[in-house]
């Protein structure tokens, strides 16, 4: 294996690190334990949101990469688009790639949902009680499911990398 692909793996392995434990710490650390300590929803959201952004600071760039190195990777072994639709590594390639694009989709409504301007209406206690409880629910909902999402992509980069 030439330095080059050691690199990129390398490369790979931390941003796939640093996405999925990241949002495994932030869904099952973290916001327990805000819930725990009897913070308002609104303090919990607001904490919750500030986190995430600067997670995001090294989250998004880790994506990119892994998406980049992912597309890089899976170049060297298609040698033409026939492996793709006929071969147990060309299905698990696109159910991979499905993976990724509904994650794409899943992260960017949770930054949408969270907005500066919701964050904003957060901080001055702005939202009514039953908006705070859905935007709760929704963040919920987003991160659970981003997480669900990285955690089968790792699988299906399991599948790949054993050659099954």
């Amino acid at each position: 294996m030439a330095i080059e692909q050691v690199i990129i793996t390398w490369a790979h392995l931390v941003s796939a690190s640093i996405w999925v434990g990241g949002g495994i710490f932030l869904g099952v650390v973290l916001a327990p334990l805000l819930k725990r300590m009897s913070f308002s929803t609104e303090e919990r959201l607001e904490l919750m949101i500030k986190t995430g952004r600067r997670f995001n600071k090294i989250a998004l760039p880790s994506l990119v990469i892994l998406i980049a190195t992912g597309i890089y990777n899976s170049h060297l072994v298609l040698q033409s688009p026939e492996i793709l639709f006929s071969s147990s590594y060309g299905a698990f390639l696109i159910t991979k790639i499905i993976l990724v694009i509904a994650l794409i989709v899943t992260f960017a409504v949770h930054i949408r949902v969270f907005s500066k301007d919701v964050e904003k209406k957060i901080t001055e206690r702005q939202i009514a009680d039953n908006e705070l409880q859905k935007l709760n629910r929704k963040g919920m909902i987003l991160g659970e499911t981003t997480v669900v999402l990285s955690v089968a992509i790792l699988f299906f980069a399991a599948l790949l990398d054993a050659g099954i």
